[in-house]
């Protein structure tokens, strides 16, 4: 299988070297090249032609709607996702009607940004017509992953993922929260391919690493609420029942 090639285009050179360690060492894509400054990438884009664009919103040269728009213009067929600090509806909303695929704010979760990115590639998530979809850029997925990264709750462990997949299915069936031992472990077995028992390990241990981390003034911020002190630390049920209601809320 060809790799998919991808231009990075974000703020840092120590960011674009961490991005570009993280896709070379996957089977589906390879960094081919690399900026800080978007007049100098747009010459290399206009070169290379890439599969995908990852840039920054603030940059020197031009900033990151300029290099949508010049790459809309070049009528180069380059996919660009979005991955900014800044992050205002009004900056999104723009950013997707210039042309962009998708926007991810920081801080976030390289997994998610290659999840996010297979999609384009899948043709789940396209150009389109995307401002239609007011929501489209931050997906239920998304807002979840910023939460567990802002609490503590490191990416690269098991329990990260079992927890995002809890939550968003209490999200989508709020009851399933009471049969959280008989049907949400056993459904997120299934999806991973391991066992209910399993889950439950991994999903107490990544809110002990959350805790053990001593963010729980993050946690009160999230929640809007002082729900928990010292080393008061709530059951897998309880938090997963916590950051589904607060989805729930911002939903309506």
């Amino acid at each position: 299988m060809q790799k998919k090639s991808v231009f990075l285009l974000q703020d840092t050179k120590e960011l674009n070297e961490e991005l570009k360690q993280f896709f070379n060492a996957t089977a589906e894509y390879e960094v081919v090249g690399e900026s800080t400054d978007g007049i100098n990438a747009l010459a290399m884009i206009s070169e290379k032609k890439p599969n995908f664009v990852i840039t920054e919103m603030v940059l020197t040269g031009y900033d990151g709607i300029c290099v949508i728009e010049k790459i809309k213009e070049m009528n180069i067929k380059t996919k660009v996702v979005v991955l900014s600090a800044l992050c205002s509806e009004s900056i999104i909303t723009r950013a997707i009607r210039s042309g962009a695929s998708y926007f991810m704010a920081k801080p976030f979760s390289k997994e998610l940004l290659k999840e996010r990115i297979d999609s384009i590639c899948n043709g789940v998530t396209g150009d389109g017509d995307a401002q239609t979809n007011k929501f489209r850029q931050y997906s239920l997925e998304e807002k979840i992953s910023k939460i567990f990264i802002n609490v503590g709750i490191p990416p690269h462990i098991k329990g990260y993922n079992f927890l995002r997949e809890g939550v968003i299915m209490a999200v989508n069936d709020p009851e399933i929260i009471n049969n959280i031992t008989k049907k949400l472990y056993p459904m997120i077995g299934e999806r991973y391919k391991t066992t209910a028992s399993k889950v439950e390990r991994a999903i107490r241990h990544a809110i002990e690493v959350a805790w053990n981390r001593g963010r729980i003034e993050s946690i009160n911020g999230i929640l809007g609420v002082r729900a928990y002190v010292g080393s008061d630390k709530p059951t897998n049920g309880e938090f997963i029942a916590l950051i589904a209601d607060k989805m729930l809320l911002e939903r309506n």
